[in-house]
């Protein structure tokens, strides 16, 4: 159960900033704007393996479980260090995507991600499955997903003018949330139906179906994309790996919301455990109730998202990007004064819909932002370098977390979670500052 409350923080905080996929409109067409048939087979494409993701989400320790009778460290390891490690080997991988065309990096991804995963029900219909497998295939998937993000960015961003930008993004929020919707209810009953070797399976296969849509996106059009050029000598492609950061670094708007996400990310993420803990072991909620709980206020992220851009057009950028990255932070310490019974359901409830609503309206809003600010020559590397800072700083607090939990118990390590997200709207961008990316060539479309 703690997995399917990950799965709902994990799209909302993080996904997002891939860039990547929608629902609930038209492929292709939406409040009026029209983004071209390259863009539909993107977002058709991202919509494709975001359920898939999601009907297989908590496959690997339900298989770690049931299949390998593995203990609690074992699937605490497979999770935590599958990330950690992931998040590691990808980060060569920024520059090797900035150099090259991207649509063949996102097949590439894609494909990799397929045969890696087809390896489990293979080995397990031979009898062959082994935890280092498992643990194996969770470190290809999350760099491969890693990298992905990096290159679906910038992709997007040589895709689609600037000022389509965040009508791209919130189709990504609404399909990003559609999916956690629908994807882990049905994913439930196939697991009852099929195991949950199944879900692997279908996994695997959204990744393929995913690969043959980005490559039906046009071949021969990726001339239109401009590569960055390498500089010479073996001394600048190890300067490569730290450029993300130095780049994020040295502006002073990528700066402050590159903290913002870190510790914002790190905080809620941290804290699920001993939520889950608490909802789950010490109030006696049942399995349902906890999956309500998380599922029902999701409809707030597809609504936020909806609301993005009629927001921004209203209000501007940068107020709704500091008004909702503060209101988000005000929520979780609501979870610190759960108690039992319907109560206690409907706070979590409150709290849940109240924390998605805004996180679907400042993620695409933010998204945006940050490839706004960010030069075309830099965009893979940057967003590598965010995504494994993220993928970090959560490994690093979900272990602090546990510790205190333990220390001071569960309701004074969620309030103190909670009151120190308070503090992160400190570190949103506050002034306006000229924009940093240099000219781009016309999408194409």
């Amino acid at each position: 159960m703690a997995q399917a409350l990950r799965a709902v923080h994990v799209v909302r905080l993080v996904r997002v900033e891939s860039g990547e996929g929608a629902a609930g409109v038209d492929v292709g067409r939406g409040n009026g704007h029209r983004l071209g048939r390259r863009f539909a087979w993107l977002w058709g494409a991202y919509g494709t393996s975001a359920l898939g993701t999601w009907l297989a989400f908590g496959a690997f320790p339900l298989i770690a479980i049931r299949v390998l009778h593995a203990g609690p460290t074992e699937v605490a390891a497979l999770s935590s260090a599958g990330t950690a490690v992931g998040a590691a080997v990808a980060v060569p991988l920024g520059p090797w995507v900035e150099f090259r065309r991207k649509r063949p990096v996102l097949i590439a991804m894609d494909l990799a991600r397929f045969a890696a995963l087809l390896t489990v029900p293979l080995a397990f219909a031979l009898g062959a499955l082994t935890f280092v497998q498992l643990l194996a295939v969770s470190v290809v998937v999350a760099a491969a997903d890693i990298t992905f993000r990096s290159a679906s960015g910038a992709y997007l961003k040589a895709l689609v003018p600037s000022e389509d930008l965040l009508v791209a993004n919130a189709r990504f929020e609404s399909t990003a949330w559609t999916t956690t919707i629908v994807g882990p209810p049905l994913g439930g009953a196939m697991i009852g139906l099929l195991g949950p070797v199944a879900t692997v399976v279908a996994d695997a296969l959204s990744y393929l179906l995913s690969a043959l849509g980005i490559r039906a996106s046009g071949a021969g059009e990726d001339a239109a994309e401009p590569v960055p050029e390498r500089r010479e000598g073996a001394g600048a492609r190890l300067g490569d790996l730290l450029d993300g950061w130095r780049y994020i670094l040295a502006d002073t708007e990528l700066r402050p919301l590159f903290f913002n996400s870190a510790l914002f990310n790190g905080l809620v993420l941290g804290a699920e455990p001993l939520l889950a803990v608490l909802l789950l072991g010490r109030l006696g909620f049942a399995p349902w109730q906890y999956g309500l709980a998380f599922a029902a206020p999701s409809i707030g992220g597809l609504i936020g998202a909806r609301m993005a851009r009629p927001l921004v057009t209203r209000f501007g950028q940068r107020r709704v990007l500091v008004a909702f990255g503060a209101l988000r932070a005000l929520w979780p310490v609501g979870l610190a004064f759960i108690g039992p019974g319907t109560g206690g359901l409907l706070l979590v409830i409150g709290v849940e819909l109240g924390l998605i609503f805004c996180c679907g309206v400042y993620n695409p809003v933010s998204v945006t932002y940050r490839l706004e600010r960010t030069a075309t020559d830099r965009v893979a590397r940057t967003l590598n370098a965010w995504s494994v800072t993220t993928k970090a700083s959560t490994a690093a607090l979900t272990a602090v977390w546990g510790v205190l939990g333990a220390v001071l118990g569960l309701r004074p390590a969620l309030g103190l979670a909670g009151v120190l997200l308070l503090a992160t709207p400190l570190l949103l961008p506050r002034r306006a500052a000229a924009p940093a990316a240099a000219p781009e060539p016309a999408p194409a479309r």
